[in-house]
């Protein structure tokens, strides 16, 4: 068994203002990404500007914020929302949802190409890429703060959390920084390097995080109020994460299809 590293999950208290590790991923994951997107912008004939990654960033981040939290009321805590509708905007209590987040960004997308006249799915295979880096520090953000552990576990590398008991168990934040954050951005990276057609890189990533979310989520300790999901043994995400891959692997059948049409 594994020591947890007991972290301050605040990173900077002056006064009264107290600034957590959390939302400082959330910056360091935007930070890159925006400096990643600069340098594809930069290459010949990408179509993009200094101006248009700078827009996308803020219109993401936005999309981020309140879809993450729309979703996490919706899908992971309707039953609260139905009783007190105005907690959706209790934001200073926590609860964030990839789902949600992963839909806020969508219309945020649909949003700025219309905006720049760009194509839905033009804008998204060049964000897709960036996307990993926010989840890593995302996940990291989680491990600091001790929440969403794992279950409990007898593997060498398992730990007790100090809000999960005092069972050693899965630090599946680990698991889902490494495969949704470090492994998922080097696929993307990789294989958006060279001209790819159109909705592949965004079929990718949908199909990469679905997967990886979802082998992850047989080690992730389910939400306490909402247990196992379909018939006893899938989790709330990984029901979320079915239509991601299905949807991902239609638009990527349909990009190289229609490339093979064109040709």
């Amino acid at each position: 068994m594994l020591q947890y590293p007991n972290i301050d999950p605040v990173a900077i208290s002056i006064g009264p203002l107290s600034i957590h590790w959390y939302g400082l991923m959330y910056l360091l994951g935007f930070g890159l990404a925006y400096v990643l997107m600069n340098y594809r912008a930069k290459q010949a004939n990408s179509g993009w500007n200094k101006e248009q990654v700078s827009d996308l960033i803020f219109y993401s981040a936005m999309g981020v914020v309140l879809g993450g939290r729309a979703g996490y009321v919706l899908f992971y805590n309707f039953g609260k929302f139905v009783d007190d509708p105005l907690w959706l905007f209790a934001v200073w209590e926590g609860g964030m949802s990839f789902h949600g987040g992963l839909l806020g960004v969508i219309a945020a997308c649909i949003l700025f190409a219309r905006k720049y006249g760009k194509s839905f799915y033009a804008v998204t295979d060049f964000g897709a890429p960036m996307v990993p880096i926010g989840l890593f520090f995302g996940r990291i953000g989680n491990f600091i703060g001790g929440e969403l552990w794992g279950r409990v576990s007898d593997a060498p590398w398992a730990m007790v959390f100090p809000k999960g008991g005092p069972l050693p168990r899965h630090p599946s934040q680990l698991y889902e920084a490494f495969l949704e954050g470090l492994v998922l951005f080097l696929i993307l990276w990789i294989y958006s390097r060279k001209p790819r057609p159109t909705m592949a890189v965004s079929g990718l990533f949908l199909v990469g995080y679905g997967v990886f979310r979802f082998a992850v989520e047989f080690v992730r300790q389910p939400d306490s109020h909402i247990g196992m999901d379909l018939f006893g043994w899938m989790t709330r995400g990984q029901i979320l994460c079915v239509p991601m891959v299905l949807f991902g692997l239609a638009i990527i059948y349909l990009a190289y299809k229609r490339q093979s049409q064109q040709a």
